[in-house]
């Protein structure tokens, strides 16, 4: 038996070696593909272009848990439009007891393709109620033009049912996770593609209608504008061997819509070539800060111009891999902060507007939006808050996820912070506020904020405080 001194001597011994010595857990990564395409008949965009009839392109969830930093770090993509609410919510915590994480841990952003569902129980659920009142007496009117349509954001059911296929993959991934040992950093211009909704004319006016879809030559011959160009690309590799590639740039990710033809669109098929072309590389897109970004100044709408586009972000997902730095993967850190961004309350959408409008407007759209402003409103009357999280890989490269249709300002403000790090932003977080501008819009009278826009003016200031608190050191 060794005597006690002896013991006491190792033990502080032990205590005083380097702490990457006592770090014996390895980095893991398990990575998932789920078919998550919509049925046929479910509401698109929130009801507000034609429901799903034909898939062009099945729409997927592609995400990873990252184990090995404590709690895993779950990052999933979806090829849907959005998803708000308590469905945000659910789908959080429903990876997070999967993963044995919490929820601020698991980071869910949708690519914002429009052909594509508006998750939002709560907004269906006002319309159900609505729907079933007497100013709907005329839903079986003898005259088919006199009939109200009803109106449909999203078939919650099915939501829930995607949850369990995706929780299912997750289960198997895990089983099957990956040593990895190094990330990857890469980057590169994207010519011809993203362009600012707002331009200014010859004669000096400021616009804002310069949309994904865009004929207009005034707006065409403009600049682009405020943009980020770059397409980041953040990796993962063990050793010499590639395992997942996550892509992110910041543009509205249409190139033509609204027939009911389901489609990820152009950044969806540049990534899957991507899959193609690196089998063996689990490939992820994520769309980046893009409320005020569109292809206009370069899309007409042709529906040829969906391949040029996608190429065009495929040679740029091409160059960023060509041109990746490896570093290893010794630590992984994890910040977040909370914001509480308030509801829009100016004439139109005060909480009794926009229940006059569920319950009166014959527009079946107009009537799906109010309840997607009225369910936000409702949320925060009950104290609802945003979780802004950022994973941070040894201060060289960080994650962060911020919220809705953030304008494009928000991701530079982000990497402007860390102007010596590779700053990758997701957008497209939780969605439920809508469109969140910087105040600049608000005063030029972005017509864009006319609907699909639930924050009030001031939420700049909240967003770049919430933002500094996560990325600052």
């Amino acid at each position: 038996m060794l005597p006690r001194c002896f013991l006491a001597f190792a033990l502080l011994l032990l205590m005083l070696l380097p702490s990457r010595f006592t770090h014996a857990a390895p980095f893991e990564l398990a990575t998932f593909t789920v078919d998550v395409t919509i049925p046929v008949g479910h509401p698109c965009m929130g009801g507000g272009i034609a429901p799903a009839g034909k898939v062009i392109q099945p729409l997927l969830a592609k995400g990873f848990v990252l184990t090995g930093a404590g709690r895993p770090f779950v990052v999933v993509c979806f090829d849907w439009c959005e998803i708000r609410g308590s469905a945000f919510e659910d789908w959080r915590k429903g990876l997070a007891e999967e993963c044995g994480t919490v929820p601020e841990r698991v980071l869910i952003t949708s690519t914002h393709v429009h052909d594509a569902p508006v998750m939002d129980p709560e907004a269906e659920h006002l319309l159900h109620e609505a729907q079933k009142t007497g100013a709907w007496k005329n839903l079986a009117a003898p005259d088919p033009k006199a009939r109200i349509q009803l109106a449909s954001v999203c078939w919650p059911d099915f939501n829930r049912i995607c949850i369990q296929r995706v929780r299912v993959a997750v289960k198997e991934a895990l089983a099957g996770k990956k040593r990895v040992t190094h990330f990857g950093i890469g980057r590169a211009e994207v010519k011809e593609v993203a362009s600012n909704r707002r331009y200014i004319t010859p004669e000096g006016q400021v616009l804002y209608n310069r949309m994904s879809r865009n004929t207009n030559p005034v707006a065409r011959d403009a600049d682009a504008g405020t943009i980020d160009p770059w397409l980041r690309t953040l990796s993962f590799w063990d050793g010499e061997t590639p395992v997942c590639a996550l892509h992110s740039y910041a543009v509205h990710p249409m190139s033509y819509y609204g027939g009911g033809e389901i489609s990820i669109d152009f950044v969806g098929l540049a990534r899957e070539r991507m899959q193609q072309e690196h089998p063996t590389v689990h490939q992820m897109y994520a769309s980046g800060c893009s409320g005020n970004v569109t292809a206009g100044k370069w899309n007409d709408g042709a529906p040829a111009n969906r391949d040029v586009l996608a190429g065009k972000i495929h040679a740029a997902m091409q160059e960023a891999w060509k041109q990746t730095k490896k570093l290893p993967l010794e630590q992984v850190g994890f910040k977040a902060a909370k914001i509480a961004l308030g509801a829009r309350n100016s004439i139109g959408f005060t909480e009794e507007a926009l229940r006059h409008r569920i319950s009166n407007d014959p527009g079946p759209f107009a009537r799906a939006e109010a309840a997607m402003g009225l369910a936000w409103y409702e949320r925060v009357k009950a104290g609802h808050q945003i979780d802004l999280p950022m994973l941070d890989f040894g201060g060289a490269a960080q994650l962060l996820l911020l919220p809705a249709e953030s304008y494009v300002e928000f991701q530079l403000y982000a990497q402007e912070l860390r102007p010596d790090s590779f700053v990758m932003v997701m957008g497209y977080g939780e969605c439920g506020p809508g469109y969140i501008p910087i105040e600049r819009a608000w005063q030029e009278r972005d017509g864009n904020l006319r609907d699909w826009a639930w924050v009030p003016t001031g939420s700049e200031d909240a967003m770049k405080a919430a933002i500094r608190e996560v990325m600052l050191k």
